[in-house]
């Protein structure tokens, strides 16, 4: 298994970061622009069922300008009143009507309806198949029974009626037979005030919206219902006035979202593929309640409009294909600098590892990078002072390992090597001496005199008597042998390379000579003198503890002894003393 470093780790951590947060970057942004695409087309088509709205309402109204005009032509109530009225006015009128009919294509028929005879027809003009034809007196029909008759009989004068928009059933209507129309009527009013006849302009619906969607993009579809919902006008002819072959076919059940335009108090809505999927999917809608007339059940219309959601999003998809290439290049720039950025972390950081690893080589040879101000350079200082602080007190650790190395193996008070560096010391000068062949002497010496100065002028003299002696020692050993102080007022001396045993006794009386001498103490002056007992290699023994035991004996009858004050342990065997070997004197000597 492969194992990453840290710059690995971190060059795969930033590129991630750089590759994922370029790709919801692009995301997002696609995701936005597809949505204000979506918001703009939305409001766009929003503002388009309004405005389109706003020209039915309008083409209502010249409608119905035109309705009264027409109804308040001075011939109107003439010809409405009298069926015998002179051919003059009746001519008059037909010409009027003929030149509206010819200069409005969406006009059915104009009628001028008497009120009296059971709503017979006086005028009327009719658009068929071969153009407008005024129709004769044997093709007028009673129309009494119509409610769009008496309802507009009993609209007030100078008031406009508007039917429902329903089909057309009426026979005799030439091509306004079997079409959805709309019926406006006004009543015709003599000059005494009283309506003598009602004059009704028929509207092709399909026509009217012909010419108000002449300017509307090809691929917007219009929706139309009445006030209870039934579709009027639909991109599917078979769900338009479903009412009217027994199957109703409602707004609101098509689109839920309609609803509260039919029974509450919303005046539009909008929905579309992208939020709503379920419900429109792919298109988006816009529905704008209209008012419609002034009458009960003719209140308003809901008019619709919709476009394919695709045609919106179009300028998303070349969005897109330039975010991924945006993405792609953003993504190779991340990888490299989060290579770059990763070693420029961790370059510093095995420089400190570096370091780590040699503290106690020379600083120089691993420079830190101190000077920066950032948390790495916090980190370096920090590691540099503790650096420092480890080099001091390794320093010191090894300063006091140099110094307990050396109190373990010396007098504190005198500096001279203690028994157990003697020892040490004469183990190894045996081992030479018995492979090079030669010889070596044990030198035990015991101050004569020193408990008198201890007790006469206090420890502190005694010290600085043993502090001297130590010297003194030192000063008169050659430069191979070693001198060491036992403890109390016994030191003992160690001759290396002996060759003959004169140079014994020349050592010896050196030491005697420089013991000799007096010390001042005030104004007194002591002379202190030493006992010596020497041990010899090999004559005496073959080991440290024996020739230091043997010459300790020797000492021992040297400071018995009144003449002699340096003792050879081999004068011991021999009697020349009168002791006995272990060091007692003989019956008869002196104490």
């Amino acid at each position: 298994m492969i194992r990453l470093g840290l710059t690995s780790k971190l060059s795969v951590l930033f590129a991630c970061i750089g590759v994922i947060a370029s790709g919801t970057t692009g995301y997002y942004a696609y995701r936005a622009n597809r949505t204000m695409l979506v918001d703009e087309a939305q409001h766009s088509l929003l503002m388009s069922t309004q405005l389109l709205g706003q020209r039915f309402t309008t083409a209502l109204a010249d409608v119905a300008d035109d309705a009264l005009v027409l109804a308040q032509l001075p011939s109107s109530p003439i010809v409405a009143r009298d069926e015998n009225a002179d051919r003059g006015p009746r001519t008059r009128l037909e010409q009027v009507y003929y030149s509206f009919m010819r200069n409005h294509p969406e006009y059915l028929q104009i009628r001028l309806i008497a009120s009296e005879h059971f709503g017979l027809e006086r005028i009327r003009v009719d658009r068929d198949t071969h153009g407008v034809v005024v129709l004769p007196d044997s093709a007028f029909q009673e129309k009494g029974q119509f409610s769009y008759v008496f309802d507009t009989l009993a609209t007030a004068p100078g008031h406009i009626y508007l039917s429902p928009i329903v089909i057309n059933h009426e026979t005799g209507s030439h091509a306004a037979e079997g079409l959805p129309i709309l019926r406006v009527g006004t009543p015709v009013v003599d000059t005494s005030g009283r309506i003598v006849g009602a004059l009704i302009v028929d509207v092709a619906l399909s026509r009217m919206f012909d010419r108000l969607e002449r300017d509307l993009p090809h691929d917007y579809v219009v929706y139309l219902a009445n006030e209870w919902g039934d579709f009027l006008v639909h991109p599917d002819p078979s769900q338009a006035f479903g009412f009217d072959r027994g199957r109703r076919v409602l707004m609101q059940d098509s689109f839920a979202v309609t609803r509260t335009l039919f029974t509450g108090p919303d005046t539009q809505v909008t929905l579309n593929g992208l939020r709503q999927p379920a419900e429109a999917p792919g298109q988006m809608f816009a529905f704008v309640r209209t008012p419609f007339g002034k009458n009960e059940g003719n209140r308003f219309v809901v008019l619709g409009m919709a476009r394919p959601l695709a045609d919106v999003l179009a300028p998303a998809g070349i969005l897109g294909d330039r975010i991924i290439r945006m993405v792609l290049i953003s993504s190779v720039m991340a990888v490299i600098l989060a290579i770059l950025f990763a070693r420029a972390i961790t370059r510093p950081l095995q420089m400190l590892a570096r370091a780590a690893t040699h503290v106690f080589d020379d600083p120089a040879a691993e420079r830190l990078p101190v000077a920066r101000s950032d948390e790495i350079g916090v980190l370096a200082r920090c590691f540099d002072s503790m650096r420092v602080e480890i080099r001091t007190q390794v320093a010191m650790l090894r300063a006091k390992q140099q110094e307990l190395t050396h109190l373990a193996g010396h007098d504190p008070l005198t500096a001279l090597p203690n028994r157990l560096l003697f020892m040490t010391h004469l183990d190894a000068a045996i081992r030479h001496a018995a492979a090079v062949r030669q010889g070596l002497a044990v030198m035990f010496v015991d101050l004569d005199r020193f408990k008198q100065i201890n007790d006469q002028h206090g420890h502190a003299a005694g010290d600085r008597t043993l502090v001297a002696v130590a010297k003194r020692l030192s000063q008169v050993l050659r430069s191979g042998d070693m001198a060491a102080r036992l403890g109390g007022d016994e030191f003992i001396v160690l001759i290396s390379d002996l060759r003959s045993s004169a140079a014994i006794g020349d050592i010896a009386s050196r030491i005697q000579f420089v013991m000799a001498e007096e010390f001042e103490f005030g104004d007194r002056r002591v002379a202190v003198g030493a006992s010596i007992g020497v041990s010899e290699y090999p004559a005496d023994g073959a080991s440290a503890e024996e020739l230091l035991v043997k010459a300790d004996a020797a000492m021992y009858a040297a400071k018995a002894s009144a003449q002699r004050a340096c003792v050879r342990y081999q004068e011991l065997l021999s009697g020349a003393l009168g002791t006995e070997p272990d060091g007692r004197i003989a019956s008869g000597g002196t104490g």
